[in-house]
């Protein structure tokens, strides 16, 4: 398939779109990125890369990096994780309280703000060195020494974070949180604010396209099985109260970011990030992307089996 070429008229017809989205402010830092960035870059599992627009330049991955806080959480406890956490679709948005209550403090997914509170702390409670070890894992399943937390913006959540503080002590209320708030909350503001460009997102993720093996060494980070459970939970859960929406339009496994960024994942083929900053009250630019793709693909495998 001609990725590039797809990905080339992609761009140019989603750039003319009508795009009345507004930049996420309430992370003060979040603020400062110019509205005007859009970038798209595709990885394959057979190593051939294609980035069109601002595709190299680094924004905050936000939630994306949930992915990869339950992907290590995952690979340390195995099934015992989900005893702490359930694996469904919340139907709310991505901060609400509301299920809590009924749930008796188990998030009902990781990618959900409490869910990745919990499995901030299965990380606090088995790492020695938990931000650093966190940060190693990201560098390493990236291939990527220079990946970093941004300060800025960690510390700008912490100065707007009340919700979650609030979310943290009503999952400790429970007993399903057991490190204090400051180390919890801490851990997971660095984690939202880890930055990257399209390309290192899409090379970070090829794992989750290729069984839970890198590309380039063949290191197993999840197993099979463990790989199709996390694509499914993207799949389900990935866009908050719109994945039902992304897996019907779009039909990928896939993660947002209130940065503006989408990670999505074709399983044995390719993984394909979008970063487009303006958001409506769901998402815009990179939505349509990922519509406009789908459309394409299918479009050219009905006419490659004919």
């Amino acid at each position: 398939m001609n990725y590039t070429k797809i990905i080339e008229e992609v761009y140019q017809d989603v750039k003319n779109i009508d795009d009345k989205g507004h930049i996420a402010t309430y992370i003060p830092e979040l603020g400062n990125v110019s509205p005007e960035n859009f970038g798209i870059h595709i990885s394959t599992i057979d190593s051939k890369e294609f980035g069109i627009g601002t595709y190299n330049k680094k924004f905050s991955i936000q939630s994306i990096a949930k992915i990869l806080s339950v992907t290590l959480a995952y690979s340390i406890l195995g099934e015992e994780i989900w005893q702490r956490l359930g694996v469904e679709p919340s139907g709310t948005t991505f901060n609400s309280l509301v299920q809590l209550e009924t749930d008796k403090g188990i998030p009902r997914n990781p990618f959900i703000n409490s869910g990745a509170m919990v499995i901030c702390d299965i990380l606090l409670s088995h790492l020695k060195n938990p931000k650093q070890d966190f940060l190693t894992f990201v560098r390493e399943v990236a291939g990527n020494s220079t990946l970093n937390y941004s300060k800025n913006i960690a510390d700008s959540e912490k100065s707007a974070g009340f919700r979650n503080i609030a979310l943290y002590n009503f999952i400790k209320s429970f007993g399903n949180i057991k490190n204090d708030a400051s180390e919890v909350l801490d851990f997971y503001f660095s984690l939202c604010s880890l930055e990257m460009d399209c390309k290192e997102l899409s090379k970070t993720f090829l794992y989750l396209a290729n069984s839970g093996r890198q590309i380039d060494n063949n290191h197993q980070i999840l197993n099979k099985s463990q790989t199709k459970r996390i694509n499914a939970l993207m799949q389900t859960c990935g866009f908050y109260d719109e994945s039902g929406e992304f897996a019907f339009k779009v039909g990928l496994p896939g993660k947002s970011g209130v940065g503006g960024g989408i990670i999505a994942i074709h399983p044995h083929k390719y993984t394909i990030a979008v970063w487009s900053p303006k958001l409506k009250r769901k998402f815009v630019q990179s939505h349509a992307v990922f519509r406009t793709i789908y459309h394409k693909n299918a479009i050219f495998n009905i006419l490659k089996i004919g």
